[in-house]
């Protein structure tokens, strides 16, 4: 049976190992022992698993019998050499032995120290390299101790399914199918979560689920610790075990190599392995198996699953190391998406804050339009305020640019780098306004789905504007009050205080004066938001920016849209400040970007624009006296001329204003004056 060259003198040991070079491969070293038959192949079931397509899916075995080692082929299609002889029948292995299997081979040895460089049946030798060694490290076999490594795999087969034979593919498919639909679940839990804590443990309950684990737990980084990536700097993040059994870190034999290399392990009988008991801690817990797979991203190994079963029946096998690792790649991609979440949650709730595009175009310069002695007083005023960090009362009526101001000086303080925060106090009922300033926590009240940071969290290092101050609620003013005094806060629903340093500009068009003295706003509210008072005037008073600020929204539609239209006519800037624009600036936007529309011409004129008969009743300027004060017996078409002649001269002849009072278009006027033979004087 065997070569009679043999050398009988060797002393059979009920522990073994084998040293597998697979093609293009480095040398991987297994331990055998006489309880296990180690099975060879292609197949995943196999104990050592080769990737190579010439080898069978059940290629050989090795077992221990009568104190001696033998190997058995498995009726492979290529067959199984022994020193470059195939076998057919069992064959007693010696020390030294080369194996044959497919284009692999490996060497049978009792003492791995023996071997520095890979022998092979031809007589010649290739050196051999640790699957163990770490970068940089040069020690002696008898350093290692690796005989405990059964499988190692960087991608699992739910990644790359192998080719299969017609006799297996059913049996593949019904496990696969099995083990997918449990990781397909395990996706739809983690996809859930809110926290690390909770995706490890739904993890970890899913690895109990679908291996033989008893012990179990998750090792990650801690992300708010600058520290190397070592295994040293693991924290334990969750752990499982059953019947309460302890748990201890892998030892840093396992997870070296797991960081060294970025597979996972899959070690059998490591209670039995002397050398690895001194010096890995599972020994003292009679681990039989364990999985020690890697959480990998972009920038290397972040984390380690870890898994081992102390029970010799029921040991963790490929199958286990499969669906581990395809669960550790799934973790650490919803670790990675779960850091980025909570990252972009509290970047775009600041972000929700502020608007890029106005940042760039609300500079003092570019967006407080006027050359009117008040909006010079004003800018000067805002100049010396927004250095400070005093809490400033912005007072106008509404579409003045109270805005604009508080931007303004947000923009020309010592915050201008970090966020503006806007907020209507008018636009939210009370229980909204407490939960858009303070913010909320999942589950505090209907509709909130998720924890949500405040204005104030928002406005962080940066300035918060509060828009019509005066309609805040006294339950609301009184927790606003305690922020502004320096006091902490909690969100809505929450516990944990939050502590903000934050400049607060109001603005309001109330009288605070007689909402104090009426108790509908506190008084040291007031007084705490009055520290500095800026007044914008109306737009009326200010009658010599209407036409700077109308060739300025002009211009910025152009701009945007690329149109050639180059300004207005004389009537229509007679037409823009004759009228009294009761809605101020923003009223003056809106005609603009409206007539910039309607226009078909290169040039605005008088007829493009359309102003606003709101609050003309009220304008005193607008009231025109009664032509006679007695009755008189004249037609309609007299009454007529007369109001025409009368509105022509109180607007100072300014056609496309009388049209307007008249309720007209400017046209059929023209059609009237012409009929009617009306002349200007």
């Amino acid at each position: 049976m065997h070569n009679s060259e043999k050398k009988n003198s060797n002393v059979t040991s009920s522990v073994a190992y084998l040293i597998v070079q697979e093609l293009e491969e480095r040398g991987k070293v297994y331990r055998l022992v006489d309880r296990q038959v180690t099975t060879i192949g292609r197949a995943p079931t196999n104990r050592i698993v080769l990737d190579d397509e010439v080898c069978s899916r059940n290629h050989c075995e090795i077992f221990y019998s009568d104190s001696a080692w033998y190997i058995r082929d498995l009726g492979s299609r290529n067959g199984t050499l022994v020193q470059g002889i195939a076998i057919s029948q069992d064959y007693e292995l010696q020390d030294g032995d080369v194996v044959e299997i497919g284009d692999s081979q490996a060497i049978f040895t009792f003492d791995v120290s023996r071997f520095s460089s890979r022998p092979t049946s031809d007589g010649s030798s290739a050196e051999l390299e640790s699957a163990t060694m770490g970068a940089g490290h040069q020690s002696s076999w008898d350093e290692f101790n690796v005989p405990e490594i059964i499988q190692r795999k960087s991608h699992t087969r739910f990644h790359t399914p192998p080719p299969v034979s017609h006799s297996d593919r059913d049996r593949d498919r019904d496990r696969t199918s099995r083990e997918l639909g449990r990781l397909y679940r395990l996706a739809l839990d983690m996809g859930n979560v809110q926290s690390e804590q909770e995706l490890s443990q739904i993890v970890l309950n899913g690895l109990f689920e679908g291996t033989s684990a008893d012990i179990g737990a998750i090792l990650y980084f801690d992300p708010t610790q600058q520290q190397p990536r070592k295994p040293e700097n693991l924290k334990v993040i969750a752990f499982q075990s059953v019947d309460e059994l302890p748990y201890q870190k892998p030892s840093h034999f396992l997870s070296e190599m797991v960081f060294a290399e970025g597979d996972a392990i899959l070690a059998h009988n490591i209670a039995d392995d002397s050398k690895l008991s001194t010096r890995d801690s599972l020994g003292k817990i009679h681990a039989q198996s364990v999985i020690c797979a890697p959480l990998r991203n972009k920038r290397g190994v972040a984390g380690l699953i870890h898994l081992y079963s102390t029970n010799p029946d029921n040991p963790l096998d490929s199958d286990d190391l499969e669906f581990t690792l395809a669960l550790a790649d799934q973790l650490a991609i919803s670790f990675e998406n779960l850091s980025e979440k909570l990252r972009l949650s509290d970047g775009l709730a600041r972000m929700e804050g502020e608007n890029k595009a106005l940042r760039e175009q609300l500079e003092l310069e570019s967006e407080l339009v006027g050359k009117s002695p008040s909006m010079t007083a004003m800018k000067a005023q805002i100049l010396r305020i927004a250095p400070t960090d005093a809490s400033v009362l912005i007072r106008g009526e509404s579409g003045v640019g109270k805005e604009l101001v508080a931007r303004a000086i947000h923009f020309n303080s010592q915050r201008k780098k970090q966020p503006f925060v806007c907020m209507n106090c008018a636009a939210l009922s009370e229980g909204l306004l407490e939960s858009e300033l303070f913010g909320h926590e999942k589950g505090a009240f209907t509709g909130a789905t998720g924890q949500k940071p405040g204005k104030f969290e928002q406005a962080h290092k940066g300035t918060l504007f509060l828009d019509e101050v005066g309609e805040m609620s006294l339950g609301v003013q009184a927790k606003f009050l305690r922020v502004l005094e320096g006091h902490s806060f909690e969100r809505v629903g929450g516990s944990v205080s939050i502590k903000v340093d934050v400049r607060v500009v109001a603005a309001t068009n109330r009288d605070m004066e007689k909402a104090v003295a009426k108790g509908i706003f506190r008084q040291d509210l007031y007084f705490r938001l009055h520290v500095v008072e800026v007044s914008v005037d109306p737009l009326r008073i200010r009658a010599d920016d209407i036409l700077l600020l109308a060739d300025y929204f002009l211009n910025r539609f152009v701009v945007k849209t690329g149109r050639p239209i180059r300004g207005f006519t004389e009537e229509a800037k007679e037409l823009l400040e004759a009228y009294h624009w009761p809605g101020n600036v923003r009223e003056l936007q809106n005609t603009i970007e409206r007539a910039f529309i309607l226009c078909t011409s290169d040039i605005l004129d008088a007829s493009d624009i359309q102003l606003s008969a709101v609050g003309m009743e009220s304008d005193p300027q607008n009231v025109l006296p009664a032509a006679h004060s007695r009755f008189r017996e004249v037609s309609l078409e007299i009454v007529e001329q007369e109001h025409i002649l009368a509105v022509l001269n109180n607007t100072n002849w300014n056609k496309s204003r009388s049209a307007q009072i008249l309720g007209i278009e400017r046209s059929t006027l023209d059609r009237k004056l012409k009929r009617y033979g009306i002349h200007r004087p």
